[in-house]
């Protein structure tokens, strides 16, 4: 098959970016594999170019080559097709809308593959017949706001399929929209092995990652790590992450680790890349969201052979952790209770040791290989079927664009109408 996954920038760095790159390098043993990314800022990916992938562009903004489009007029332009609700709207532009259509309109693939809502609804109305359509879902379908799940509610009814990266999701997708025809699979995102032996488990120190931001709840981490500390001082936690542009979030963690006067024993490392030496170093993971759409840094420190004690908190924990088998999980925002796993953990020698084993073993489902097998079946099974198997006929692809006509120009009068009513307010 030749398979084209279409990206928002592949010359990032981000979870959706690693784990589409993972899943293109695997697919690629067996198939004809592109990333197409929408923006290119720089010369090479951060993450390094994905072996047997082809990877092009259709925005360049490097500013030094000869191809930059970043002063085009078209470029300053808001975007009228990616949705308003997509968080990366504010990047795209008349400029992106027109490439993406005709990156769309003239591939020659059997399927294409979008990675985030906003480019799953330039899928949906890509209407010839050609590749079958897969969108990807990232995050989970509460974490969009109510303006775009209206948009995905319309548009996704003309993808082929949906992939989510857990069960819950793609049930929250059945059963909250009404999408006929579209096959929902639930496949996790996929983490290979590391290159370098799994931890010991003797290494006293407890390692979280992620990015600073609150829903990550480090500040229950490092209140729960002052209890840990008070009973096995020779313990110790490291940090990894990098905050946002402010660094409100890495500020505040320092307060508070002065504060509780850990530190001593909580230390802050910023980002690493590859994190997976990283997590080696230590005996224990810990993840104390009060939110995940998956739980990437979970199947991550079990693959290199860590315990993970984490919230339970929807939605990926539990559909990676068996508690008390390769992990603990714990209630949402509950410091004490963070503290008593953690505990649990350190002081039995034994049961450490037969929780990062069994954290091991139970990883190896989310092996590349298993993961781009289940992908590979999906598509083949569509592409089989063919993309107007569930019914992408001419009358239906007319009646679905003009009922989104009507929604769209009820859209426009209704944020016009809100903005009208703003300006009113601050005038």
């Amino acid at each position: 098959m030749h398979i084209s996954f279409l990206l928002h920038n592949a010359y990032g760095i981000g979870g959706t970016i690693r784990t589409t790159f993972t899943l293109a390098r695997t697919l690629a043993e067996q198939h004809d594999v592109e990333i197409v990314s929408v923006f290119r800022h720089r010369d090479a990916p951060v993450l390094g170019a994905p072996d047997g992938v082809t990877l092009r562009h259709l925005v360049d903004l490097r500013k030094k080559s000869a191809t930059y489009d970043g002063d085009s007029a078209e470029h300053a332009r808001p975007a009228t097709v990616f949705p308003r609700g997509d968080s990366r709207h504010k990047q795209y532009s008349r400029l992106t809308d027109a490439r993406i259509a005709a990156h769309l309109q003239g591939i020659e693939a059997d399927v294409v593959v979008g990675t985030r809502p906003g480019l799953n609804v330039h899928l949906s109305r890509q209407t010839r017949r050609g590749p079958v359509r897969v969108g990807q879902e990232h995050l989970t379908l509460d974490s969009h706001g109510y303006r775009l799940r209206r948009e995905i509610a319309h548009r996704y009814t003309l993808l082929d399929a949906l992939t989510t990266v857990t069960r819950a999701d793609a049930d929250d997708y059945r059963s909250r929209l009404k999408l006929p025809g579209v096959r929902i699979e639930a496949i996790p995102n996929a983490v290979p092995e590391p290159a370098c032996p799994p931890a010991d488990g003797d290494l006293k120190w407890v390692v979280a990652a992620g990015r600073l931001h609150r829903v990550k709840r480090y500040d229950l981490l490092v209140r729960a790590f002052a209890q840990v500390s008070a009973a096995r001082p020779d313990w110790r936690l490291r940090i990894y992450g990098a905050g946002d542009a402010t660094g409100n979030e890495q500020a505040e963690l320092r307060s508070l680790v002065d504060e509780l006067g850990l530190h001593n024993h909580v230390f802050l490392m910023g980002s690493a890349n590859p994190m997976e030496a990283e997590w080696l170093k230590g005996s224990i993971a810990a993840v104390t969201s009060e939110r995940e759409s998956f739980g990437m840094t979970i199947v991550e420190a079990m693959r290199g052979g860590l315990p993970v004690v984490a919230t339970d908190c929807p939605h990926g924990p539990a559909e990676i952790i068996e508690d008390g088998v390769d992990g603990r999980l714990v209630p949402v925002g509950d410091p004490d209770a963070i503290a008593a796993a953690l505990l649990q953990l350190i002081e039995d020698d034994g049961l450490r040791h037969r929780m990062a084993g069994a954290a091991l073993k139970a990883s190896a489902r989310f092996d590349p290989a298993r993961i781009a097998e289940r992908h590979e079946s999906l598509f083949a099974e569509l592409v089989a079927r063919g993309s107007q198997g569930h019914g992408h006929g001419a009358l239906r692809t007319a009646l679905h664009r003009t009922r989104g006509s009507v929604l769209d120009g009820a859209y426009a009068l209704r944020y016009k109408a809100a903005d009208v009513l703003r300006k009113g307010r601050t005038s």
